[in-house]
């Protein structure tokens, strides 16, 4: 398995600069996308685009994800249905779902496996349906939702008014690093 790392700036050759003292590297988790619909055929970026959300929220937030591991389900809205029905009770698809794992307790071992943050798993018809009904572009939902996933397997939630409020304010964060626009904007403009 391979290390990700986040940078904060390009790196330059020390060459003769004496001075040279390169940018720390952010530790970001290793995850893995699984397609498991054909799709997600429609979206060929659709791992890059889940990966590079995932990297740009592990270097933002103040977690301790470096080396932990995670995995993405890209499915369909049967198989989500599925997921939320046999976990949640909720017999329908939904766009995303996450499931932190079971964090160990007691000190790592030398001999020990990575870290399992947890599972996410996106539904791709929910997904484009919300982005074409919000009139905003599919890689920018998707963005949107993996982020929200991975801030669920770390911690965060909007169960509370409050905890939603600085989980939203935190994807806003994310999202802009990226170059999307904020998702809640219109939302903000009809209250």
């Amino acid at each position: 398995m391979r290390e990700l790392t986040a940078e904060r700036a390009p790196r330059k050759s020390p060459g003769r600069n004496r001075n040279f003292t390169p940018m720390p590297r952010l530790a970001v988790p290793i995850s893995e996308v699984l397609v498991v619909a054909d799709c997600w055929q429609a979206e060929p970026e659709a791992e890059a685009v889940v990966e590079r959300a995932i990297a740009a929220a592990a270097a933002t937030v103040d977690a301790d994800v470096g080396g932990a591991e995670l995995a993405v389900m890209l499915t369909d809205d049967s198989g989500i249905r599925t997921l939320n029905g046999n976990w949640r009770g909720i017999d329908k698809p939904t766009n995303v779902l996450s499931f932190p794992a079971l964090q160990p307790t007691g000190p790592a071992g030398p001999d020990e496996a990575p870290r399992m943050l947890g599972d996410i798993a996106i539904a791709y018809q929910t997904t484009r349906q919300e982005a074409d009904d919000e009139q905003k572009p599919f890689d920018h939902h998707l963005s949107h939702l993996a982020i929200h996933g991975f801030l669920h397997l770390i911690g965060y939630d909007h169960e509370k008014d409050d905890d939603a409020e600085a989980m939203e304010a935190l994807e806003r964060r994310i999202l802009a690093q990226l170059g999307i626009p904020d998702p809640y904007a219109d939302r903000e403009r009809m209250d």
